[in-house]
C-alpha cells in the first residue's frame, strides 16, 4: 500500500486479522492468456500509478492504488462506514458473502500463532502502513470483471477487504483502495492463479512521463530479452533479489550486503541510514565543483538543488549526476539494475533539482533497502511467481502492448 514521507508511498504493512471463503471457480483454465490493464499516475506531482477495477454485482469502477508492497486488496466500504476518507468514487457495498474464519487466506493474513477467533463467521483484518496510516475491516468475496487480452471475459470471485474504518498517513491522497500484488495467497494473482485462469505472473511497466500498464500472465514479453535474477529465499515476504553492492559512476563504494526489495507502492526509492549518508556525502562532495547549489528553502523532497535557472526537466540536470548501479549475485551470475540520473531525480514545481532517494530509517525501514516506482520508471518490471525470478528491459512504457481487450 502507500505510505511515506514528503509525498512518497511506501507499502510495508503489518497485519493483525482474524477470515475468508474458498469458493472455486467454474471457469475454464485459460493459463497462457494474460489480463492487461491501463495505469495512470506518476511519481511527481501525483506521487502514486493506480488502475481501474471493476468489482461487485453490477461491476462498479474503483481507483486502486498500484502495490507489490503488500498482498490484500482491499476498498473503502460501507458496512457502513465509520471512518472513510475521501474517494474518487461512492464507497464500496459489499454481497453478504463474508470470508470465514478458517479459510486459509485469513490465516495468510496473521503471523505464525497469531490467528485468533473472535467470530468464526468472518475474517477481521488491521493493515498498519509505515506512513502511519490504517485500514480496518472484514474480508468479503466478490466479483471481478475482467478481460483476457484475446478478448474472452471472465468474472472469477476474488477476496478482498471491506475497509470501514480508515485513517490516512502523512503520504494520503484520495482513493477507492489499495490492489495489492504482493506474493501472499491473499493477493490478487495468488487468487487468479490458485483458481487456474493465469500464470502466477505479475509485472509492470511505468513510464517516466506518467501512465504506462501492468499485467497478470507471462505471454506479453520476450523471455530471452530480460535479464534476470532469482528471488530470495531469505526475504521470502517481499519481491527481493536478496542483497546487493551499491555502485557510483562505475565505481564502488564499499557498500555491500544490501538487502532489497522491489515496491511499486513506494513512489521513492530507499536506502538504509549508513547506505543514504554515505551516498549523499559522495553526491554533494561531486557537486560543489558544478553549477548547482543546494536549495534548502525547496522542501519537495528533503535534498534539492538550483541551478542558474529553473530546470525544466531531469534531461537539462543530468551531465551533472552519475548512473548508480545495484550488483546482485546469482550464484556465479552478477546481475546489474542501473539507475541513471532519470531514475532518482525529480524536478520540482520550483525549477530544482532534487534527489528521489530518501532515508529509509525515517520512516521505520530499518535495515531494508526500497527500489520504488521512480527506480523502475521505463522499463518492463516482471515478477515470476513460477519460476521464482525478478526480471526488467528497458521499455517503451507508453506503447502498451496490443491485444483484443485491456482493462482499463
Amino acid at each position: 500500500m502507500k505510505s511515506s514521507c514528503n509525498g512518497e508511498n511506501l507499502c510495508f504493512p503489518t497485519v493483525r486479522t482474524s477470515s475468508s471463503s474458498s469458493s472455486s471457480s467454474l471457469l475454464f483454465n485459460h493459463v497462457g492468456s494474460s489480463l492487461l490493464f491501463q495505469v495512470r499516475g506518476n511519481v511527481y506531482p501525483t506521487g502514486y500509478y493506480n488502475v481501474t477495477m471493476y468489482i461487485g454485482q453490477p461491476a462498479r469502477p474503483y481507483f486502486l492504488d498500484l502495490d507489490t508492497g503488500s498482498d490484500l486488496t482491499w476498498l473503502q466500504c460501507d458496512a457502513p462506514c465509520v471512518r472513510c476518507v475521501e474517494a474518487p468514487h461512492p464507497l464500496y457495498r459489499p454481497s453478504n458473502n463474508l470470508v470465514p474464519f478458517e479459510d486459509p487466506i485469513c490465516a495468510s493474513l496473521h503471523a505464525p500463532g497469531h490467528h485468533n477467533c473472535e467470530d468464526p463467521t468472518q475474517c477481521d483484518y488491521e493493515l498498519e502502513y509505515a506512513d502511519g496510516g490504517s485500514s480496518l475491516g472484514v474480508l468479503v468475496k466478490d466479483a471481478f470483471a475482467f478481460n483476457y487480452t484475446n478478448g474472452q471475459r471472465l468474472n472469477p470471485r476474488l477476496a478482498l477487504g471491506c475497509g470501514y474504518n480508515q485513517v490516512p498517513g502523512t503520504s494520503y491522497h484520495p482513493l477507492d483502495g489499495i490492489l495489492g500484488l504482493g506474493k501472499g495467497k491473499s493477493s490478487i494473482v495468488s487468487q487468479l492463479h490458485s483458481q487456474k485462469l493465469i500464470r502466477n505472473v505479475v509485472g509492470h511497466c511505468l513510464s517516466g512521463g506518467g501512465g504506462g500498464f501492468l499485467f497478470f500472465g507471462d505471454d506479453l514479453y520476450d523471455s530471452s530479452r530480460v535479464v534476470w535474477t532469482s528471488m530470495s529465499s531469505d526475504y521470502t515476504k517481499y519481491y527481493s533479489p536478496g542483497v546487493a553492492e551499491l555502485f557510483f559512476g562505475g565505481e564502488t563504494t564499499g557498500l555491500k550486503n544490501l538487502p532489497v526489495v522491489f515496491d511499486s507502492g513506494s513512489s521513492y526509492t530507499y536506502l538504509n541510514r549508513v547506505t543514504y549518508q554515505t551516498l549523499t556525502s559522495i553526491m554533494k562532495k561531486e557537486l560543489s565543483a558544478k553549477s548547482l547549489k543546494e536549495a534548502p528553502e525547496d522542501e519537495t523532497l528533503p535534498l534539492c538543488w538550483k541551478g542558474r535557472r529553473p530546470f525544466k526537466n531531469v534531461h537539462d540536470v543530468k551531465k551533472c549526476f552519475r548512473t548508480l548501479a545495484l550488483s546482485f549475485t546469482d550464484g556465479k551470475t552478477r546481475t546489474l539494475f542501473e539507475l541513471t540520473p532519470e531514475a532518482y531525480l525529480i524536478i520540482s514545481n520550483k525549477g530544482n533539482v532534487c534527489l528521489g532517494i530518501l532515508n529509509g530509517a525515517e520512516v521505520g525501514l530499518q535495515d531494508l533497502n526500497v527500489i520504488g516506482a521512480i527506480s523502475m520508471q521505463d522499463r518492463l518490471v516482471i515478477f515470476d511467481n513460477e519460476k521464482q525470478m525478478i526480471g526488467w528491459m528497458p521499455t517503451n512504457c507508453d506503447q502498451i502492448p496490443k491485444s483484443k481487450a485491456m482493462n482499463t
